[in-house]
Order: structure tokens, then sequence, then C-alpha cells
């Protein structure tokens, strides 16, 4: 496949002033002389007449001819900045496919990219989570990632490993020499730190997985507490029907926020009270199970109606997650005041203690999140492999055997390997880029 030449948008399909396509491949030079007429100077803004092959002229277009192996991909590439309209983009299009290039398969830049040693598995990820970055924290996170931070430090690891497998390797393959007796202890020490590092490492709070895939906020109580009401001001905008009648919400409904540069699913559920309807009962069980699953659990109680549920219902439900935090809500405080322990008072009403709510969450949100200090797992491709890598190292520490220790050393290198692209990662680039969007 890295033997034909690709092509495909570079910016969205629609009406703009510019449209841009990226070329890459062994004929991409051999395309630009035909269509527009030479190859331009490398690296510099041209403007050419495009041509299909009968001769037509198709756009006068800026063409930049980038010369590998300092591209992108590693591969010669070529940009052509057309006139935003859809016919323009249509016709230069059939021209590249008349002329051999076809259409690019999605992440197949990156891919190539990687493939031509451009840029780590880690990196290639990240380009991935910047395009589709839609808080300023997503963005960070991932060009903190692109730049090679999190790529370094597990590289960092690997070579690490690299050091003390090959001391097992002199202890084993030199068995007789007079070597050391200070080296298998240095050894074990080392192979100590390792598993410790990566056990630091895996401690993090899934912070930069939250940060990119978000966090989910979940809103519960008795029935006409105030949820819907509540989930609508966060809103600001109407989300839920708000209604006095009890069990008017039967489903979680979902709206999304950015709280504390960081993404958020913020969802109401339906209220919390014993029932003989069917359907109502389901929307209770949904509502228990989405707040399992919840990071954090917004639980409302009623200033006219102080009565907090018994059990909220969740507990059971998680077996291999940390608790939810819970944040207990006092509603509709305009009306009265209640003696109830509550974190916070608020009305969605009047606005009273919202500004307070929301740099609560916030407040929450950067913290689940913090970037600061190393950086963090983004993926739990990631979370795995550091996982297996950790197991192997432990194995290692114990173990007595010699060549039963190299053995665990060497998988636990090729399951750090596994992260970066390394080693062994034919089978996992299918599943990679597949989800990277067809111009990347």
């Amino acid at each position: 496949m890295d033997e034909d030449t690709i092509f495909a948008p570079m910016t969205a399909v629609g009406r703009s002033a510019v449209t841009a396509l990226r070329l890459s491949g062994p004929r991409t030079c051999e395309v630009l002389e035909q269509m527009a007429g030479a190859c331009p100077t490398a690296r510099r803004a041209t403007l050419r007449r495009l041509r299909d092959r009968s001769g037509e002229v198709l756009d006068q277009a800026i063409v930049i001819w980038l010369p590998g192996p300092a591209t992108y991909t590693g591969e010669d590439v070529a940009e052509l900045h057309l006139h935003g309209g859809r016919a323009v983009l249509e016709a230069v299009a059939d021209a590249l496919l008349a002329l051999g290039v076809r259409l690019a398969e999605p992440g197949e830049f990156s891919r190539r990219a990687f493939l031509n040693g451009r840029m780590d598995l880690v990196q290639a990820e990240a380009v991935n989570d910047l395009v589709t970055a839609e808080t300023t924290g997503q963005r960070r996170q991932a060009l903190r990632q692109m730049e090679g931070a999190l790529g370094s430090l597990y590289g960092s690891w690997a070579d690490r490993l690299a050091g003390v497998l090959a001391h097992q390797e002199a202890l084993i393959d030199f068995p007789d020499e007079d070597l050391p007796a200070e080296i298998e202890a240095s050894l074990l020490a080392e192979i100590s730190a390792l598993g410790a590092a990566l056990d630091d490492h895996l401690a993090d709070g899934a912070r930069g997985e939250k940060m990119r895939d978000g966090l989910i906020f979940v809103v519960q109580g008795a029935p006409n507490v105030g949820k819907s009401t509540l989930v609508n001001a966060l809103a600001r905008r109407d989300i839920a029907i708000v209604s006095p009648h009890a069990g008017t919400t039967r489903d979680a409904l979902e709206v999304s926020l950015v709280l504390g540069d960081a993404p958020v699913t913020l969802i109401d559920t339906a209220g919390l009270r014993e029932t003989d309807d069917p359907v109502e009962a389901e929307g209770i069980q949904r509502a228990r199970a989405r707040a399992a699953q919840a990071d954090l659990v917004l639980l409302l109680i009623g200033a006219d109606d102080p009565e907090e549920p018994e059990v909220s219902g969740f507990e059971t439900m998680i077996t291999d997650r940390p608790m939810p935090s819970r944040l207990r809500i006092l509603t509709k405080c305009d009306l009265r005041p209640a003696p109830v322990a509550a974190d916070l008072a608020v009305s969605a009403l009047t606005g009273a203690g919202m500004d307070a709510l929301r740099a609560r969450l916030a407040d929450f949100a950067m913290q689940a999140t913090d970037q600061a200090g190393p950086p963090p797992l983004t993926r739990q491709r990631h979370r795995e492999l550091l996982k297996m890598a950790r197991d192997d190292l432990h194995r290692a520490s114990s173990e007595t055997e010699p060549e039963l220790r190299a053995e665990a050393l060497r998988l636990a290198m090729s399951a750090i390997g596994g992260i970066t692209g390394k080693v062994g990662v034919e089978a996992l680039l299918d599943r990679v880029f597949s989800d990277f969007c067809i111009g990347k």
C-alpha cells in the first residue's frame, strides 16, 4: 500500500474560501508535472493552473512541493490549495483518480509517518487526539503527547530495561566467569525501581483518560427535587422537560459541558422512589446504572421536602472502579431554609448559589484531570500494556532462575515497546489508525 500515491482533503468539505488537498507517495512529482506543468521549486508556494488529462483548466491554485524524507509522511508530499467550491474539489479529485492516485484510507498519512520513522505510535495517536480536541485541556494534553513527552518516558524505561536484560544475559552466558557479586544485586535493584516507576504511573487516577474521553456527572434525587431544572440551568438551555408531575423524566438525558477546561457529560436521571410503573422502574434502574459509571454524583435534596433517599442504589453495581465522589446539594433554597446538612444550597429559579456550584464542579473537573507533573496515560491500550509490563517486572524480581527472569524481562520490554511501536506492532496498526479522519 505504501507504494501507492494517495490524496485526501486536509480541510472540511463545504463552502469556504480555500480547500486544501494533500498528496503523498512516489508519484507525487510526476502527478504535479501532469496537472501543473512542472514540479515547482521545493517548499515554495507557487501559483499554477491545474489541468485534467484533456487539458481543461480546473482551477488556479497554490501548489507546494515537499520532497521527502523531511515531510509529514517521510515521502514526497504536495499540497494543492484550491478555491473552496465543491465543484472545484470534485473536478481536481476526479483528475487525480484518472492519473492513478487513490483516495487515502482513514489515518493513512499518519500510518505512513509512523512506518517511515517520522513519529512513534504514541505521537501518532496524539495527532488524532489533537484533531478531535474540543477543549483547551484536551488540546494541551494532545500537544504535550505529540511533542514526545509520553513517548520519551516510555523510551527511557525501555532503555533501562535493555540494560538490565543485557546484564541478566551476561550472568546466564558466563556463569563460570568471576563476575562481581554486586552485578546481580544492582540488577535486582533496578528491576524493583522500574516496577515502582510503573506502579506510580499507573496510579494516576486515570486523569489523562478522563481528559481525553470526558468526565461523567450524574444528577440524582427524589422525584420533583429539581434535577431537570438544575440540569437546564447548568447547561443554560432547555435540555430536560420540567413538570410538577412526579416521574416526568423516565430515561437518562445527557448534555455536554466544558468545566475547568475538561469535557463533562452531565446526565439527568429519573427520580428515585418505589414505583409499580414498569417504565418508570426501568428509568430508575438506568439512573442507578449511570451513577455507577459516574465520576461525580450530584445528590439533590429539596428544601421543600428535605428527605434524602435512603439508598442511591448504585453502590452494589461497582466492582472494578473507585466509588464515585458525591456532592450533596440542597435545591429550592429560595422557598425556605431547611435544616439539612448539604455541601451547597442553590436555587435554579433565582440563581442563588449557582455560581458557587459551577465553581465547585469546575474545581472537581480540574483536579480529576490535573495535567501537572509527569505526562499521564491517555488510552486504555497504554494502561493494559503497562500493567503487563509491571506484572512481568514484579515476576522478574521474585524469580530465582536466571533464564526465567530473563524471559520475564523480555516480555516487559515487548509490552512497553508495543506502546510506542518499537516492538510487535503489526497487529495494533489497524486498531490504532482506523478511527482517524480520512485526511490524516
